[in-house]
């Protein structure tokens, strides 16, 4: 993995799967690519422990601590991969989380494209049914949250919005394994 000093030296570059900020942090994936085995336990091991040293995973992969380096890197800029922290952000003190339904005037995907700007929405997603998008925002208060959605409803695409708002959360994971293609979600090792 990289060290700190080599994130501090170079401002503007941010560590593979680090979230930055300043840039979208997660756009359209497209159609999955083919995943080996050596993909599929890379992913499968940092699901379950997102801080495994290269070393160890290589390891139980019968592969070069280069090889993991190389292949985390290439999952992550393709978007199939990205290691994060995940916390609860109603335990963190956010007041106001929800599930916005969002219906538009035509194909979604401007509005979608624009939300996924935002800095409240952390999850845009295109839905067939009864909305076009779903968006999950994050506010610090109940104000907040109002502001964000009067923000949405005043898009000139955008038709009507239904807010859903999260009393608890009571679960909340993201293990759910490397998706062969030949129905089997073991990894190797």
């Amino acid at each position: 993995m990289r060290s700190e000093s080599d994130a501090r030296t170079s401002p503007d570059r941010v560590p593979p799967g680090v979230p930055n900020r300043t840039h979208v942090r997660r756009g359209p994936v497209s159609r999955a690519p083919e995943l080996d085995q050596v993909d599929r336990g890379i992913i499968h091991a940092l699901q379950r422990n997102g801080r495994e040293s290269f070393r160890r995973i290589a390891a139980s992969l019968g592969v070069s601590e280069a090889t993991v380096r190389a292949r985390y890197a290439r999952l992550c800029d393709q978007s199939i991969l990205q290691v994060t922290g995940v916390t609860n952000p109603l335990g963190l003190g956010f007041e106001s989380q929800a599930m916005v339904g969002v219906r538009t005037t035509g194909p979604p995907e401007h509005v979608a494209d624009e939300l996924s700007h935002w800095e409240e929405a952390d999850y845009v997603v295109v839905t067939t049914g009864r909305f076009d998008l779903l968006v999950e925002v994050v506010c610090t208060d109940r104000r907040g949250l109002l502001d964000v959605t009067n923000r949405m409803r005043a898009l000139p695409e955008v038709v009507s919005t239904e807010t859903f708002l999260y009393l608890e959360l009571w679960k909340q994971l993201y293990d759910w394994g490397v998706g062969d293609h030949d129905g089997s979600e073991e990894a190797p090792g």
